[in-house]
């Protein structure tokens, strides 16, 4: 028996899970559970990292350290903190959905052509991603860079804080757009051109590496963007597989061998981001559960108990089709009164509006479901990928009503699970450094038989086919 644990910074929460392997099959278990919200003081939104990490050192008590083999850290991408000379914070890390970078990608690409930039990098233009940051920091607060002596993204922070070693995971770095994936490190030319300093950027690992210790337990870095930790997961049995991570992003895409580099690709907004194990991950990014959360958290402020559950029932029972919305609408973004913002997207698109509960989260789904088909349209034709079937991961794959509804609307069988794919995967690549499993394709078999998936196979009770038409004369219409 080998145990280990997984650290899991989440959108929505924080997670100690401890994950046991018996030589065939690998159990996991939730250890310790913690809200991770963001705070605004005056104007900005920030990580409130010193309680996360008191969660986090609460929660590794819990998991009992004394049988741990190892441990690993992974959290969702892009954001960072700097460091000074002696370790300590620069201020608190911001929060990936503040404000600060609006702008900040059409400054850029005024500076380094956007063609350019995407065969530099690889990554898509997304207003969250960490250069975009670096350069709000640069126009606004350029005494910060050059105080600072180590940029640090989220799970290489707690990394640090947990043996005081510093570098750079290489998963979570490609997401930062200022990583070469055709030179294999950092594009430092790049930065310099942007008049961003390179003296603080350590240097980056792959996955399965040891780093140091934490109360005598090997930590190892493991795939640290969270996408990637649950990429690994993906109970694959083919080759031809394309895979929904899916939580408060869904994040949908194919597994490559390198990144492309294409302006079709370019065209498609597809992000390469790096993978475990000598893959990459062309994938695009689709606002997920985060509508489903905004909605739920504005009934709760009214004073509406509502669970999950019951608007899962409600959307069920809902008219179909009645009113579509582009989950990507900038208006989405932010928090914000979702229910209103939903209410006036179809306003402005000469649509019903959805009034009930159940109303608005079917629209929701329905929406996800057919950008999902739009999004593996784009990446299927952007690399020539061939794709027979589609894996849900996540906590969006306990959703039946939406996993049926993309088995529809796609026309693909859809496999769900494991939930907790993204904690999984971090601990399979443990169990891959400490030697107990060969390969990705191994863990994928162990995925498979300790967590086998629930199939979902295309119906024809709806017609998706008119609503699809609807949909792309709605995203071309905006």
């Amino acid at each position: 028996m080998t145990d280990v644990i997984a650290v899991d910074l989440g959108n929505e929460s924080g997670r100690i899970f401890s994950v046991r392997f018996d030589g065939r099959r690998i159990q996991g278990a939730e250890r310790y559970r913690f809200a991770n919200v963001p705070v605004m003081v005056r104007g900005t939104l920030y990580w409130d990292i010193l309680r996360l990490w008191h969660e986090i050192e609460r929660g590794l008590s819990a998991a009992q350290l004394e049988t741990a083999a190892a441990i690993g850290v992974d959290s969702f991408g892009v954001d960072f903190a700097l460091l000074d000379r002696r370790g300590e914070l620069l201020g608190n890390p911001v929060h990936m959905r503040d404000k600060r970078t609006e702008g900040m990608i059409e400054l850029v690409t005024a500076l380094v052509p956007r063609f350019e930039l995407y065969q530099r990098t690889g990554i898509g233009f997304y207003i969250i991603n960490t250069l975009y940051q670096l350069m709000a920091l640069q126009q606004d607060a350029p005494e910060l860079l050059d105080m600072a002596s180590t940029l640090l993204t989220m799970p290489n922070l707690i990394i640090y804080w947990l043996t005081g070693e510093k570098v750079s995971e290489f998963t979570h770095t490609t997401t930062t757009q200022c990583y070469n994936p055709t030179l294999g490190t950092w594009d430092k030319d790049l930065l310099r051109r942007l008049g961003i300093p390179t003296h603080f950027l350590p240097a980056v690992v792959q996955p399965a590496n040891w780093i140091g210790t934490y109360q005598d337990v090997p930590v190892f870095t493991v795939a640290s963007h969270d996408t990637a930790s649950a990429v690994v997961a993906v109970p694959a049995e083919t080759p031809n597989f394309a895979y929904i991570s899916s939580g408060t992003w869904s994040l949908l895409g194919v597994e490559t061998r390198a990144p492309i580099l294409t302006e079709a690709a370019m065209e498609a907004n597809i992000t390469n981001e790096g993978g475990a194990f000598g893959t990459f991950r062309p994938l695009k990014m689709v606002m997920g559960m985060w509508l489903v959360q905004q909605c739920r958290a504005r009934w709760q402020e009214q004073g509406r108990d509502v669970t999950y559950e019951t608007l899962l029932s409600e959307a069920q029972s809902a008219q179909p089709f009645v009113a579509l919305i582009d989950p990507d609408d900038p208006s989405f973004f932010a928090p914000t009164d979702m229910p209103a913002r939903i209410a006036a997207f179809c306003k402005a698109t000469d649509q019903p509006v959805p009034e009930t509960h159940g109303a608005i989260l079917r629209c929701i789904f329905e929406s996800l479901a057919l950008k999902y088909r739009y999004a593996l349209e784009q990446i299927a034709q952007a690399t020539g990928a061939q794709v027979d079937v589609l894996h849900i991961v996540g906590g969006g794959s306990q959703n039946a009503l939406l996993c049926q509804m993309t088995a529809d609307a796609t026309g693909k069988t859809v496999y769900a699970g494991p939930v907790e794919a993204t904690s999984l995967g971090n601990a399979l690549a443990q169990l891959i450094a400490l030697g107990e499993l060969r390969d990705l394709a191994e863990a994928r078999q162990v995925v498979r038989e300790s967590y086998p998936p629930v199939a979902y196979t295309p119906s024809l009770l709806l017609d998706w086919e008119g609503a699809y038409t609807r949909f792309q004369r709605l995203l071309t219409s905006r």
